[in-house]
């Protein structure tokens, strides 16, 4: 297994025996090898092929008066560009606060 990773046994065997953690690399090469998700791979899900979530950013979260003011200030007043970004942001928030 080593040899196919591009590692040695000793890295493995550390890795197996709890001695350090798995760096990145080795576990998308399982995640490659054996065709898994990492949701897998780190006990998340049952299913091999992974878990799918609706996403749902914590920004959303963010009080939306908060959140309008800071759009509020992201923007140059005098730009018409700006401007037409800053309404298509502010209607995107109402529509997910529906």
């Amino acid at each position: 297994m080593a040899t196919l990773i591009g590692t040695n046994q000793t890295t493995i065997a550390r890795v197996e025996t709890g001695h350090t953690s798995p760096p990145l690399k080795l576990l998308l090469w399982y995640a490659d090898y054996f065709d898994v998700s990492m949701d897998y791979i780190f006990c998340r899900t049952d299913k091999p092929q992974g878990k799918l979530y609706k996403s749902k950013p914590k920004a959303a979260v963010v009080k939306s008066k908060d959140m309008k003011q800071f759009i509020e200030m992201c923007f140059d007043p005098k730009s018409p560009m700006n401007g037409r970004l800053k309404q298509a942001i502010l209607a995107m928030m109402e529509d997910e606060e529906k």
